[in-house]
């Protein structure tokens, strides 16, 4: 097997597939109930939806501190290799203010950060091309150059069943002002390359409308019949990520698809029962013909 030559962490904005090589150190993202404080990796998807049918409270989420970032640095390559840190999008949260204070407490390692402008499972897809870039033993710039690529060309479209959840949490923002405040309808949700946070592109009336609205929205960007990589995310409801992927068939041969529930500090911001997709045209960069690497 080819040696390394970097490693890669991440952060809690990462909604994990199995199938990917997405087992990187996190620095994780908390959630609060009140003056309670839950790490994301101490807390499961099933209790955060009993907890929000039976807490007072309204959970807020915290972002990585530097101390996390630093564990974080020094699990994925100690002071052996550099560190290739993806984070989730600046305009969704500071982690990646947190990821570069994190570099001074640990001088020793020699550490890129790199914004990945989005989140969950579109942050997974990215994290995916540098991991699958240090497996390979190629550098930190190949790397890098993989990672921007996939970026380019991968989406992230979800719906929520209320939008309440977003409002609480204030990230709210852009969609509810294209929806006008209309909150029974059911936004098709992106986030916007230029600025990193959500904004809306589509509605529906029904949340089975918004799922097959997500479906007609790949297609008018990638084109009917062009193959499709699809990361599904499901939240209370599993069954509803085999409806989107469905929705999209009908329309694409898809290549790969794997699923994966959103992560319960994400979740906490859709509200339990949401689905999305990260998506992106044909093979991976480095499985193309004439590929660099």
């Amino acid at each position: 097997m080819t040696s390394p030559l970097f490693t890669v962490a991440t952060d809690g904005g990462l909604d994990a597939f199995a199938e990917l090589n997405n087992a990187v150190p996190v620095a994780p993202f908390s959630l609060n109930f009140g003056s309670s404080s839950y790490r994301m990796n101490e807390i499961t998807r099933e209790w955060l939806y009993r907890e929000l049918q039976t807490n007072p409270l309204h959970p807020t989420s915290s972002q990585p501190t530097p101390q996390d970032w630093a564990e974080a640095y020094q699990q994925a390559g100690g002071s052996e290799l550099p560190v290739l840190a993806l984070t989730i999008s600046s305009g969704l949260s500071g982690s990646i203010n947190a990821a570069e204070q994190a570099r001074g407490m640990v001088p020793e390692i020699p550490v890129t950060l790199h914004d990945t402008r989005t989140l969950s499972a579109a942050q997974a897809f990215q994290v995916h091309a540098a991991a699958t870039a240090a497996k390979r033993g190629e550098t930190l710039e190949t790397a890098l150059e993989w990672v921007r690529q996939t970026a380019q060309e991968t989406e992230l479209y979800f719906t929520i069943e209320t939008l309440e959840y977003l409002r609480r949490g204030g990230r709210i923002g852009r969609v509810q002002a294209t929806l006008g405040g209309l909150l029974n309808l059911k936004p098709v949700i992106t986030v916007d390359r230029a600025t990193g946070t959500y904004t809306n592109v589509g509605r529906a009336r029904s949340y089975r409308g918004a799922i097959e609205a997500i479906a007609a929205q790949v297609t008018s960007r990638y084109g009917a019949g062009t193959p499709l990589r699809l990361g599904l995310l499901y939240g209370s409801v599993r069954e509803d990520a085999d409806t989107l992927l469905a929705a999209i068939q009908a329309q694409h041969p898809v290549v790969w698809a794997g699923a994966t529930g959103v992560n319960p500090v994400l979740n906490v911001h859709t509200g339990p029962r949401a689905v999305g997709v990260a998506v992106a045209p044909r093979a991976w960069v480095w499985e193309r013909e004439g590929a660099s690497g």
